[in-house]
């Protein structure tokens, strides 16, 4: 598999895939983040998932599934590697191993896209912005990122104004530093904290996948072939 890996350059605000188009490629982030959203119309699109490190894009092609049901966009700048959609069900079909990855991976999105269904609907903003903000330093490996506010309200499904308050409130409390568009965490115990319990759900799935499972240790669920 690694002989149809190509390293690859995303940047910020790129769409990976778009709703109902095929999936010509397949990527394994490294250090990017992508977001996925889904088209509601006469309203924002709204994120039902978040791929990092941890994961890869275009496991539908797993299912059977030639076209994306999302929109990727990506939200942190970085390197991926990716390959082919035939390439990659090539590999998949053969390898019991990546088999067994790949639907360990999709088990973990089911996860968090439910629970995120659930939080965007009983959670306060604040309690959910600061579960983004955790899962986006998770995935990137640093407090420091770049966001608007106008994206970020569409992150979590909500206006501008409502961003602008519970951003404000989380660094009234000394736990984030925002200002235009550059968000630092300060205080990644007490931002936890702040959190719902959706954020711990959906970590502690990952945190409990079998050894060796993804690329937490930047290394793709590919390289298991």
């Amino acid at each position: 598999m690694h002989a149809h890996l190509e390293p690859v350059a995303l940047t910020f605000g790129e769409v990976l895939y778009s709703p109902g188009e095929p999936i010509r490629l397949v990527y394994f982030p490294i250090n990017a983040l992508v977001s996925l959203l889904t088209p509601i119309e006469g309203h924002m699109a709204l994120e039902i998932g978040l791929v990092g490190r941890e994961g890869m894009l275009g496991i539908p092609l797993a299912l059977g599934i030639r076209n994306s049901p999302v929109r990727a966009l990506v939200l942190g700048s970085g390197t991926a590697l990716c390959m082919e959609s035939a390439h990659f069900l090539s590999h998949f079909r053969q390898s019991a191993t990546v088999q067994r990855e790949i639907h360990q991976y999709i088990h973990e999105r089911m996860v968090q896209i439910t629970q995120t269904a659930a939080c965007n609907r009983f959670h306060l903003v604040e309690a959910r912005l600061a579960r983004w903000l955790l899962m986006t330093r998770d995935r990137m490996r640093s407090d420091h990122f770049h966001l608007t506010q106008e994206l970020l309200g569409c992150m979590l499904g909500v206006l501008r104004v409502a961003v602008t308050k519970a951003a404000g409130d989380l660094q009234q409390r000394n736990l984030i530093r925002y200002r235009r568009g550059d968000i630092s965490i300060l205080d990644g115990p007490g931002l936890e904290a702040a959190a719902c319990r959706c954020y711990q759900v959906v970590k502690g799935m990952h945190d409990r996948a079998p050894a060796g499972h993804t690329n937490r240790e930047n290394v793709p669920i590919a390289a298991a072939a």
